[in-house]
């Protein structure tokens, strides 16, 4: 039996790697392979599990979650946005849930059911928008931060929604206004103590705890407080995520904050997962069957009513006409904390099944769309407005271009790009940059840096760069991919520019060259000769000197930087010195150096010693004698054949 929920415990497992892989390659979220997998492995699907079985271990991905949003709830950013956030966000969970509630009560659900429908319905999805947003470069954009505001509030209103869940489960339809105001008071009361004790305590326990310079002791540290915290507000009669998230709270103005997330979040990420799972187990396919209409029909309202909502509120503000259509589409989808609120509703048995799994396939469904949704939502915007959709991350390059034409387009604007820009700036010489990271090109645009987001394997967008007009093309990308793509495009847009490459090493020049690089600079080569030069520079080798061996260097393409003795620790993939002592007997003894098949051995002679002095590029007619040490080049596999055949023939 034991043996038995172990492999069907994998089994969930891999069907869950499975649906991962194949719904991101998709471009849809991840949370929709884990309802998958509780579909596939709960009672609609083989029966493995039930819900009741994954609750305790989904109630603590909930717990961790919220813990996490705690660490990222920020006071003076919340305060810097509170006209947004209180104003916008309020009043779109206001509006969004009583209208919510309204047309519950119309189809005869229960006063407490409407309630956690409304709920459900008005919040969005945090991890979704931001995530998409980011990714089209749109955090700062009014639609951007409109949307940000928005979702901050949802967040916040989540934590009188785990007070009140509690109560309306133990009241039912008999819920008075005084037990809600009594249960809120208990909740403010209880968060002011652990707020309290947290600000004493946890900042001294986590100084002893990083002292210890243990990382397990840290982990574990984290944990324990979360779920400590969590307990503390479940024996108050309130939720245990509440406590998590005062936790997180306490700890997230901490010098610790970030080590306390990147501990957090495999735990968080993985307990997730298996809630997500157990919410899959609720749905019931008889009865998606049998109310696919209906499902279909709540779908389309739930995603133009929140929509139309959205958009009243903003033009009443008076924003502008597309800033308010591309916030509404971003936010028209349910959220992932609408599942923690149907979950904990199932559990208090506030719901009943046809409602739970109603709504459960209608959240499921909205974040499904909301990909396409947030990525097409400034395209539709535009359409509504009689124009032409055009891709707003491509904002229109423009540089000056001096009389000379000596503009450097530098593609890449990681570390190596921001170091060579900050010297084209030093020496006034007009640079542009392309770049595919929207944060990164956002920070550089604000400081007033020449900084375009765009993707360099596209005609189009070099074009638009002028890379025709530029003298002098710069390659950061360490990417294989992208070089193979984009040096073969910038060599026939820009036939008289030279090219400049960035690589990590020297395996690959050759091609690169071939491709059209004028220059490959191999970055952990270039450094070596760095440090090389100073160190003859201290030695008091004169300067000429020192460049004319690094200039040879560079020319024979770092001879000397190759080929080294193995250690414990071998790449055998590079080429390696190798010294090969003859004794007497060995078959070399008395052969010339032509009379060994080098070719055939396919391994180069460095250098030979004997008696203690070193010779190297003997000749050919060179005669081996027993004591010779030859020192040879080459890839360790033929290394080894070589020597076999100098000692035994």
């Amino acid at each position: 039996m034991e043996h038995g929920f172990l492999i069907q415990i994998l089994l969930m497992l891999v069907i869950a790697i499975v649906s991962i892989a194949i719904l991101r390659r998709a471009g849809l979220p991840a949370i929709l392979a884990y309802l998958v997998t509780g579909v596939i492995s709960g009672p609609s699907g083989f029966h493995w599990f039930t819900q009741h079985q994954m609750q305790s271990v989904a109630e603590l991905g909930v717990v961790l979650l919220m813990f996490s949003l705690g660490l990222e709830f920020s006071l003076p950013r919340l305060w810097a946005m509170r006209r947004t956030v209180f104003g916008l966000g309020s009043a779109q969970v206001v509006v969004t849930t009583v209208l919510s509630m309204g047309i519950a009560l119309l189809c005869n659900l229960s006063v407490t059911e409407s309630v956690v429908v409304g709920a459900a319905i008005a919040l969005s999805s945090t991890a979704i928008v931001l995530k998409l947003l980011n990714e089209q470069g749109w955090l700062r954009r009014r639609h951007g931060e409109l949307s940000v505001s928005v979702l901050l509030f949802q967040d916040i209103a989540v934590v009188p929604l785990l007070i009140l869940l509690p109560i309306l489960a133990s009241d039912g339809e008999a819920l008075l206004w005084n037990d809600v105001f009594f249960a809120l008071l208990k909740g403010v009361l209880a968060f002011i103590a652990l707020m309290a004790f947290g600000k004493w305590a946890l900042p001294k326990l986590f100084d002893e705890v990083a002292r210890s310079r243990s990382n397990e002791l840290f982990v574990l540290s984290t944990l324990v407080v979360a779920l400590v915290t969590g307990a503390i507000t479940q024996w108050l009669g309130l939720s245990m995520a509440l406590g998590a998230f005062m936790a997180g709270m306490l700890l997230g103005e901490s010098q610790y904050r970030r080590q306390l997330e990147a501990d957090i979040r495999p735990f968080r990420d993985l307990l997730m997962g298996l809630f997500f799972i157990s919410i899959g187990m609720l749905l019931d396919f008889q009865l998606v069957a049998q109310y696919w209409w209906q499902i279909i029909f709540i779908l389309i309202a739930v995603i133009l009513g929140k929509a139309l909502v959205v958009f009243s509120l903003l033009k009443a503000a008076k924003e502008s006409f597309r800033s308010s259509v591309a916030t509404a589409l971003s936010l028209a989808q349910v959220g992932e904390f609408s599942f923690v609120v149907l979950a904990l509703a199932v559990n208090y048995q506030l719901l009943d099944n046809k409602t739970s799994t109603t709504l459960v396939m209608v959240a499921v469904l909205s974040m499904a769309l909301a990909p396409w949704l947030v990525r097409h939502s400034v395209d539709i915007a535009r359409m509504l407005q009689g124009l032409k959709p055009k891709a707003d991350s491509s904002e229109s390059i423009n540089v000056q271009v001096d009389a000379k034409g000596d503009l450097v387009l530098i593609l890449g604007y990681g570390r190596v790009g921001q170091t060579i820009a900050r010297f084209m700036k030093t020496e006034a010489i007009p640079y542009l940059v392309l770049d595919l990271d929207p944060k990164r090109v956002s920070e550089a645009r604000t400081a007033g840096e020449p900084v375009y987001f765009g993707d360099v394997c596209k005609r189009s967008i070099l074009k638009q760069a002028k890379v025709r007009e530029a003298k002098l093309i710069v390659i950061t990308f360490s990417s294989e991919r992208i070089l193979e793509e984009v040096l073969p495009l910038c060599r026939q847009l820009a036939p008289e520019a030279k090219i400049l490459v960035r690589t990590r090493d020297d395996s690959g020049m050759e091609e690169l060259e071939e491709a059209g690089a004028s220059q490959v600079i191999p970055e952990t080569l270039e450094g070596s000769l760095m440090l090389v030069s100073q160190v003859l520079y201290q030695c008091g080798v004169p300067l000429a000197r020192i460049l004319k061996r690094l200039e040879s260097e560079r020319r024979n393409h770092y001879q000397y930087l190759h080929g080294f003795f193995s250690g414990a620790e071998t790449d055998f993939t590079l080429e390696q010195l190798h010294a090969v002592a003859l004794p007497k007997g060995a078959n070399a003894v008395g052969l010339t150096l032509s009379q060994i098949p080098w070719e055939k051995l396919r391994v180069e002679l460095r250098a030979v010693r004997r008696a203690g002095a070193e010779v190297e590029d003997p000749e050919l007619d060179w005669q081996i004698k027993s004591g010779d040490i030859l020192i040879l080049l080459g890839k360790p596999r033929r290394m080894e054949k070589a020597e076999i055949f100098l000692l035994q023939g």
